[in-house]
């Protein structure tokens, strides 16, 4: 008889700990969200928008409601200055997108992107002023080859796994975010995209590349995978630290840190990235192992 009164004696000193716990959340006022991106050769873009509530509704009429307008954005390389426009993306239907690109009618004074050099950006909505800094780096980092190998514990002999070897450059402080892209598809990120050099700074190494992830439509577990024949772009771009430590906060629940600031404190940190891309299409043959670096 004591065993059993002590378990019941334990089942009614566990069930009077429970307790009901109320959130009181509280509504915040919406911010602006900024996307921009400089890569060399390429033309700056900036897609600003207002946050969403954390428990609101998602749809396309609120995320197309979303985006700012008629915002004054200027970027400058230390000898242009140039006032982006506003261009408008038809989406389908009655939903369009808005992003902020190169003037066509002044192109005096537009540029492009290149390796080294430094950037200003400057945005005036709603009466308040934000501005940021960013360099795109050098191109230090890139790989040596790629290859496809059959997916490891796959029933599926079509699907494949994209190998990578990469030398570190000696001296830490080399970061690293990469893309995908499958056929005509987009560019897309990893799960986990960026990388730091903390523990491989200066040697050899072979890594697997996961496909991009769409993470409004991601994949099942265990199907994230590139498929015998698909052409597969790896694009790999050496980033600032600041811009590592931003996207790598997107990968645990903490606070994702901010990027861009109110005048007059001034972050470090935006839109850059120094890449390398090179396309390999997966083999028809039935190996286990085949090369393709085509360019």
């Amino acid at each position: 008889m004591k065993p059993v009164f002590f378990f019941l004696s334990a089942l009614l000193i566990l069930s009077s700990c429970e307790k009901n716990i109320d959130f009181n959340l509280k509504n915040a006022d919406d911010v602006l969200v900024v996307d921009a991106q400089i890569e060399n050769s390429q033309a700056p873009t900036v897609i600003l928008s207002k946050s969403l509530d954390y428990f609101s509704k998602i749809s396309p009429e609120i995320l197309s409601a979303s985006f700012v307008h008629n915002a004054e954005v200027t970027v400058s390389n230390g000898v242009l200055t140039h006032r982006l426009k506003e261009y408008a993306v038809p989406l389908g239907g009655t939903y369009t997108a808005y992003y902020y690109s190169i003037d066509s009618a002044n192109l005096p004074t537009a540029f492009v992107g290149e390796f080294g050099k430094s950037y200003s950006l400057k945005i005036l909505s709603d009466g308040k002023e934000y501005t940021a800094t960013a360099q795109i780096p050098l191109l230090t980092k890139f790989p040596d080859s790629l290859w496809f190998m059959n997916a490891p514990q796959n029933p599926d002999t079509n699907k494949r796994v994209l190998m990578t070897r990469v030398t570190d450059p000696p001296g830490l402080g080399n970061y690293i975010r990469y893309f995908t892209k499958i056929n005509q598809g987009p560019f897309l990120p990893g799960y986990n995209s960026v990388y730091s050099d903390e523990v491989i700074d200066g040697t050899t190494y072979n890594a697997q590349v996961d496909p991009g992830v769409d993470r409004n439509n991601p994949p099942g577990r265990g199907e994230n995978f590139f498929t015998r024949g698909d052409t597969v772009t790896f694009k790999l771009s050496n980033i600032s630290r600041s811009t590592y430590r931003f996207w790598n906060t997107w990968n645990s629940p903490s606070k994702v840190l901010a990027i861009l600031s109110l005048n007059p404190v001034r972050w470090k940190g935006i839109f850059q990235t120094g890449p390398w891309v090179r396309s390999a299409v997966t083999p028809v043959g039935w190996g286990s192992r085949s090369r393709s670096d085509g360019q």
